[in-house]
């Protein structure tokens, strides 16, 4: 039986549909990797994979869906509603079917290790890979976004595991990590207050004071 890993990648684009199905293209060939879904969202401006496979054909389709990305987001003129530090924001690894966490740590180090060769790009790990306590959140890695990354890289305690000290200029920032299986969903609101929505979400988030695990946004 093939070890699997899954992974989610997130990229930000969720507005032109040619791109988003440039990008997701390479999670969709051969045995031994499978497009499972992909989520787009106009007003987060956001798309998110979800595909499995053996570990070398994740690894390879990441990184060629990074290219596709790199040369198609300029992040100097995104916008959307979903916090966001770069053209691909976030690759996870979720260790599936025989594979083991640290199996997954080894491939997200390995990959990241790659990116920001390949693509001059500086990438955080984070999550189970992380490689300092203040680094395992993508929140706090992500926090001051696109437009914050230039001064936060400059800050010793932020240095990239990866890849330059400086903010890719158009792709920006990327972090890769191993996890565990996570569900996310959307909550309507009977109410067009942001404030409420904000209000709601530091409540119920972990880093807030709320449930373990738990992370929210308004």
């Amino acid at each position: 039986m093939a070890k699997l890993i899954e992974c989610v990648p997130n990229f930000s684009e969720g507005r032109d549909r040619t791109a988003v199905d440039d990008i997701a293209a390479p999670f969709d060939r051969g045995e031994e990797v499978k497009l499972l879904d992909v989520q787009t969202d106009g007003d987060h401006n956001r798309m998110v994979v979800t595909a499995i496979g053996t570990a070398q054909a994740i690894k390879t389709a990441v990184l060629e869906a990074m290219a596709r990305a790199i040369t198609r987001i300029d992040m100097t003129r995104h916008e959307g509603q979903h916090p966001r530090m770069g053209a691909v924001d976030v690759v996870p690894f979720i260790p599936l079917q025989e594979s083991t966490t640290e199996e997954a740590v080894a491939l997200s180090r390995e990959t990241a290790r790659e990116a920001a060769s390949r693509f001059d790009l500086p990438v955080f790990l984070y999550e189970r890979s992380a490689t300092a306590p203040h680094r395992i959140d993508l929140a706090a890695i992500r926090k001051g976004q696109f437009e914050g990354m230039a001064a936060k890289l400059q800050d010793p305690l932020w240095q990239p595991d990866f890849g330059p000290a400086r903010v890719h200029p158009s792709a920006g920032v990327t972090a890769m990590g191993a996890r565990a299986p996570l569900v996310a969903f959307n909550v309507n609101l009977g109410t067009d207050r942001a404030d409420i929505a904000d209000a709601i979400a530091r409540k119920v988030r972990h880093i807030g004071g709320g449930l373990r695990y738990c992370k929210a946004l308004g």
